[in-house]
């Protein structure tokens, strides 16, 4: 009887929520698409009167030299830039106030976010840091807790995979409590992406396959929830599209721009999608072995997709039908529940034919109960899924992920 009346509170959660999201003025940003992106972003800021920008990324981007582009194409523009590269993979909440700080005291007046999720979800949290000087960082977690507007951000992503340089959302590591959590706001939506596949044309192929993965796993999780509505599934079939005609391309051969350039956009796709329907059980688990392990969250996005997909598969297969469809799967003349287990294989192979493994090396049986139980507390009530999970039932996929001995 219990679980009974938590089902029940969850789903008038969910109904509340989707007329809510329907209500909400979700930004948009101004999309720079194609070669040469990052200089119109040069024009672009200068013409917004900025004198001073924090450029947030990571060593690593420094160290190969993919900044370089930028860098001079803002100081050619007369702009004087303020270098944090401090973004660590799973951006803390120490990156978080070590950029604020250097923001407020460089008294800058924009940020430009170059990166993958990690850069870009840090720099929308410094922001709203920045311009929320009274809300920590803890304080802001859940949804719509950043109370005043952050500076001008300026997004350049540098994979094709999280579609942060269209969402609400970002997500923080907290390592004092091995955790991750996301914050949502309309506030954390970027005012400029640059889709540049000059930029992601070096991306190494592992990088790429699970970036890709972690766009699809957008897609499909927005699509199959419950609060989805007519834009919302036509973004998330976009990209299933343009991934799966695109993904496997831009694996074996990183070079092709126009392979990137579809990659892109199918993650800005994917990223309006979700932004909009929410996710899933695949990202409260990801999250929650990020947050214990530092597990890469494409990586674990991709590891777990086809396991909460069978879970999910009873309640939504002529969803997953429309997606094998999307995915060019549906060549011959089969029914929507061949096609729903098609679309589930396709995924699995996808994941072979690019390296990924199916099981998490670093996931220990011990810290199963605490994963079930930090993912379940994640995903309910917030997250809008189509079968609500029990933690029996989330148990058993976890421990689906153990490498054997």
């Amino acid at each position: 009887m219990w679980w009974l009346v938590r089902k029940g509170y969850y789903r008038s959660y969910h109904t509340i929520l989707k007329y809510l999201i329907r209500l909400l003025p979700f930004p948009v940003p101004t999309l720079l698409v194609g070669p040469g992106g990052i200089g119109r972003l040069a024009d672009e800021i200068r013409q917004k009167g900025h004198r001073r920008l924090l450029v947030v990324t990571d060593r690593a981007l420094v160290a190969i030299g993919l900044l370089d582009g930028l860098l001079t194409a803002l100081q050619e523009a007369g702009l004087t830039v303020v270098l944090f590269d401090q973004v660590q993979p799973n951006p803390s909440i120490a990156n978080v106030e070590q950029g604020r700080t250097l923001y407020l005291t460089q008294r800058c007046d924009g940020i430009v976010a170059f990166g993958g999720g990690s850069p870009i979800d840090c720099a929308k949290v410094i922001g709203a840091r920045v311009s929320n000087r009274y809300r920590s960082v803890r304080g802001m977690k859940g949804l719509f807790k950043v109370w005043r507007s952050i500076p001008p951000l300026y997004c350049v992503p540098t994979t094709a995979g999280t579609g942060s340089e269209t969402t609400v959302a970002a997500v923080i590591s907290d390592p004092d409590r091995h955790e991750k959590f996301a914050i949502n706001d309309l506030h954390l939506v970027p005012k400029v992406a640059v889709l540049d596949p000059e930029v992601m044309a070096g991306l190494p192929p592992a990088l790429t396959a699970t970036t890709g993965m972690d766009a699809l796993t957008h897609a499909v999780e927005a699509y199959i929830g419950i609060i989805g509505n007519r834009f919302t599934n036509r973004e998330a079939e976009q990209a299933v599209r343009l991934i799966a005609a695109n993904l496997p391309e831009a694996y074996h051969n990183g070079a092709n721009l126009e392979a990137r350039t579809n990659m892109a956009l199918a993650s800005f796709a994917a990223g309006s999608a979700f932004t909009r329907a929410y996710i899933g059980y695949v990202h409260a688990l990801a999250h929650a072995m990020g947050g214990l392990y530092g597990v890469p969250h494409g990586l674990a996005n991709a590891v777990i997709l086809p396991s909460v997909l069978d879970f999910c598969r009873p309640a939504v297969e002529a969803k997953l039908a429309c997606l094998a469809r999307a995915a060019g799967l549906a060549a011959d003349q089969i029914g929507e529940e061949a096609l729903s287990y098609r679309f589930i294989a396709w995924v699995r192979e996808l994941n072979q034919a690019m390296g990924i493994p199916a099981c998490i090396p670093e996931l220990r049986e011990a810290d199963i109960p605490l994963i079930v139980s930090r993912a379940l507390r994640e995903a309910h009530p917030a997250y809008p899924v189509p079968l609500i999970m029990t933690p029996s039932q989330c148990e058993g996929i976890v421990r689906g992920f153990l490498c054997p001995p």
